[in-house]
């Protein structure tokens, strides 16, 4: 198994951490991994992407050019990675916020909205995690507990509390394109 991601958005959509849960899911589950993020100098509101990378056999480079998998969470990040997904590939569409189609064919295209489930769940914070709900859905990358595991770890005992919304909005995002 060998999954070449980018996930790209703005700052402040949680892109970066999505990506750093796929990476610490995949090292508890024994996999080889990478994850090499890039961002603008702003805070919230500039570019931010990552590269992931989750293997069976030892990553050779973390820089991800052709991509088996982009995640796109706002339409600059389609207009500059849909062309980095490889043929037979899939592309993720945060369809909240990008109103335009993706213009491959020769790809699979997902269209998710990210931010309206995340507001049906009361916190528009969580638009990322459906997101990578939908992601985990159709790649079978990692397990659902293995990120909420790593999430765990992230956010500490202290925001525990916030696991179940975690676990709701990735099981929406999935749900959203069975």
């Amino acid at each position: 198994m060998l999954e070449q991601n980018i996930f790209a958005g703005f700052g402040g959509q949680g892109v970066l951490l999505i990506g750093k849960l796929l990476a610490e899911a995949g090292m508890f589950e024994g996999r080889e991994v990478t994850w090499l993020p890039s961002y603008g100098p702003e805070m919230r509101g500039g570019t931010a992407n990552c590269s992931v990378v989750v293997s069976d056999q030892p990553v050779a480079s973390p820089i991800v050019t052709s991509a088996s998998a982009v995640v796109a969470m706002n339409e600059p990040s389609l207009d500059k990675f849909e062309d980095a997904v490889l043929p037979g590939g899939k592309l993720f569409i945060n369809s909240s916020i990008i109103a335009k189609k993706a213009t491959r064919t020769d790809i699979d295209v997902y269209y998710v909205p990210c931010n309206e489930i995340a507001d049906e769940l009361g916190n528009p914070k969580v638009a990322n995690m459906v997101m990578l709900g939908a992601y985990i859905e159709k790649t079978k990358c990692v397990g659902f507990e293995s990120v909420l595991d790593a999430l765990l770890e992230t956010l500490g005992e202290r925001k525990a509390h916030l696991i179940p919304l975690n676990r709701e909005a990735l099981n929406r995002g999935a749900a959203s394109i069975r």
